[in-house]
């Protein structure tokens, strides 16, 4: 069934919106799947805070002609389906890549992050990444290490007087028991 001029217009805005509001986009082909596995696969993307849609090449590749991003044209032949990671990239990569290793039919054709066209070996170093609490606790634990190490030496003196003060305090009692 053919989509009326208005329709592809209103696509196109659809697929412009959430490529601009996305952090990261995931460029899939999706040829053998079942609808049953791209609704198990939905569920998963939407569980790591973003949306997985099949996109018209055509419209798709106008979108991305709108929007500025650089693309490989052999990347919208096909079927194409593409993941929007909206909070977290790290965590819509870790997602598709694992159904990709369940399923022989899910096939990674490349992705962007922050705009940037990456590889899918890139897409798949970035589902290697710890999640995004995890990172932040390890920068946190880097940050204060030096103020950690700081404090340490700075009170390190006053720890050394009291322990000759305590010393001193246990030989006079130590003598006046005797």
């Amino acid at each position: 069934m053919a989509i009326t001029k208005q329709q592809k217009k209103e696509l196109i805005e659809q697929y412009e919106e959430w490529i601009k509001k996305s952090q990261g986009l995931i460029v899939t082909e999706y040829i053998g799947l079942s609808m049953n596995d791209i609704d198990d696969l939905r569920k998963r993307v939407r569980e790591a805070g973003g949306e997985y849609h099949i996109l018209k090449n055509t419209l798709a590749k106008i979108a991305f002609d709108n929007v500025k991003l650089q693309y490989n044209p052999e990347n919208f032949i096909k079927t194409t389906a593409v993941g929007f990671a909206f909070e977290d990239p790290p965590a819509l990569a870790k997602a598709m890549m694992g159904f990709a290793k369940e399923s022989d039919f899910l096939k990674v054709k490349c992705g962007y992050l922050n705009g940037e066209l990456i590889s899918p070996a890139e897409v798949k170093a970035l589902a290697d990444l710890p999640p995004l609490p995890v990172l932040r606790a390890h920068l946190l634990r880097t940050i204060l290490a030096p103020a950690t190490q700081i404090a340490r030496i700075l009170s390190e003196p006053g720890r050394q007087i009291a322990a000759v003060i305590k010393a001193y305090s246990e030989k006079d009692t130590a003598s006046e028991a005797a």
